[in-house]
């Protein structure tokens, strides 16, 4: 009990911007620190009514900016930076503890393959055999597709 206190102690306070120290600035040490990518993965994939849906809403900088709020401060069970980070590269607070772990949403070649669809579905019902909880109790789908929005704005 008291290695977990420590271990969440040091958590939080060693860093609290949710995200891992510092690092070296070579390229390798600065490619793992930034999440890995690219990510292999094995999600389910989502029914193929999903697949297909493209996100509804407008691009709007509300929609985004609301996707944001959503991303780092009112998502529950958990704001999603909490394992995605504050920068969306996967390396969040409880990351470390996560394996798989959390999505790298800035690595382009893991998200460029996602649909809309699949990214909604993932939210909405989480991921199997990952630390990705489902969000269909406390999220409106409004609110999945505006934080969709939000990450993709990691990778542009």
């Amino acid at each position: 009990m008291k290695v977990l206190l420590w271990t969440v102690m040091v958590s939080v306070f060693a860093f609290p911007g949710g995200e891992t120290g510092s690092v070296s600035q070579s390229p390798e040490l600065l490619r793992v620190a930034s999440g890995i990518c690219p990510q292999p993965r094995k999600t389910e994939r989502a029914p193929s009514g999903y697949l297909r849906r493209n996100n509804p809403l407008p691009a709007s900088p509300e929609n985004i900016a609301r996707g944001k709020q959503l991303y780092q401060k009112e998502a529950k069970p958990t704001a999603c930076k909490m394992c995605h980070g504050v920068r969306g590269n996967g390396n969040g607070r409880l990351a470390q503890r996560l394996v798989p772990a959390p999505r790298n949403f800035t690595c382009k070649e893991t998200m460029n393959p996602l649909s809309d669809g699949q990214l909604f579905w993932i939210i909405k019902n989480g991921s199997r055999g990952t630390g990705m909880p489902e969000h269909k109790s406390t999220l409106s789908d409004k609110d999945i597709w505006q934080i969709i929005y939000y990450l993709k704005s990691f990778i542009h």
